[in-house]
């Protein structure tokens, strides 16, 4: 349905937790911060996940009174994209959730403390220098965040590189602290059929770019298992940045 205004129920991703035989259209995400296969339209989270509404009418009036923030910011678009790592508060009940894979359901919601949805983690996609020889950081979700350099030539604060992650401040857009993709770094897997598992990355197998490259991770049981290096996403140095599921991690 690429370059269609419309989603088939059908052609939905296969965990969008919505019945595909009782109706023949779905939401389709607004061109956002996550792609289709990663996310999941505001709409079906006010009313499929949550449940505060019942009807598509009901969950876009609740939207368009601005009852929903997304990283601290009010959304009122019911097809705005809600992908991984995303805060959502509910204004109404001032509750908190972080967007976090899931084994099986792909997106998942933990309720975090308020504390914590102050930042996000986002990974670094690419990095490129802009005018002056500073160097700009293209997150996954679709930000750019701008590390100054005062020597172009010997760029000392340019400690960053991608794959890494780095924890983002919400209020001021500013980086509070940075994950490297190393050994023994903290994981979380966000695609392929190990989705949701967690672990300590032990070694990477590169190849012919970064989808071809093997990682192998490390579990909380101790067993190995191996996934593309494209869905590993750094959350912790000894231990997460973040709250995860239960059980997700000793």
């Amino acid at each position: 349905m690429t370059g269609s205004r419309h989603l088939k129920a059908l052609a939905a991703p296969y965990y969008w937790p919505i019945l595909r035989k009782e109706f023949k259209w779905a939401v389709k995400p607004s061109p956002g911060p996550h792609p289709i296969e990663y996310s999941l339209p505001l709409l079906i989270v006010v009313r499929n996940v949550f449940g505060y509404a019942e009807t598509a009418r009901e969950a876009r009036r609740l939207i368009a009174e601005g009852n929903f923030r997304i990283d601290g910011r009010v959304v009122r678009d019911y097809k705005f994209p809600v992908g991984f790592m995303d805060v959502l508060h509910i204004v109404p009940t001032d509750e908190y959730y972080r967007v976090v894979p899931v084994p099986t359901k792909v997106i998942g919601f933990v309720k975090i403390p308020r504390e914590e949805a102050s930042f996000k983690l986002c990974r670094i996609e690419d990095k490129v220098t802009v005018k002056g020889g500073h160097i700009q950081l293209n997150l996954h979700d679709g930000r750019n965040v701008l590390v100054r350099v005062s020597d172009p030539r010997n760029p000392v604060e340019d400690v960053y590189d991608t794959l890494g992650t780095i924890q983002l401040s919400l209020a001021d857009n500013k980086i509070m602290d940075y994950i490297p993709l190393a050994e023994n770094t903290l994981v979380i897997i966000s695609g392929g059929r190990n989705v949701g598992r967690v672990g300590l990355l032990k070694s990477v197998y590169r190849g012919m770019g970064v989808r071809r490259s093997i990682a192998v991770i490390e579990d909380k049981n101790g067993n190995l298992f191996q996934t593309s290096l494209n869905y590993v996403f750094p959350i912790g140095k000894e231990k997460p940045l973040i709250t995860l599921p239960e059980g997700a991690w000793k």
